[in-house]
């Protein structure tokens, strides 16, 4: 019973062959390459859009240190009276 279970989430190559041929049925010959191009920009936009959000992330975390930095050095002139 338990390796039925573990077999059931597995896609083997009869199963890809099937989808594929249900897809191309459904959406014909001309339409596959039209979809594959839209799914490859997709992928490129998800991917830019990735890096992107990491580099601003990698970009934030010295602005954050220096200005918790430079608001260490006004609170450290504050509590000697120099404010």
């Amino acid at each position: 019973m338990h390796s039925q279970i573990q077999l059931a989430g597995m896609i083997g190559g009869q199963e890809i062959f099937i989808i594929l041929l249900v897809v191309l049925i459904f959406f014909g010959g001309k339409k596959i390459p039209e979809l594959m191009k839209g799914l490859g920009k997709g992928m490129r936009e998800y991917k830019r859009a990735v890096s992107g959000l990491e580099d601003e992330l990698s970009d934030e975390k010295p602005k954050t240190q220096e200005y918790a930095a430079q608001n260490n050095l006004s609170l450290a002139a504050t509590e000697t009276g120099n404010s």
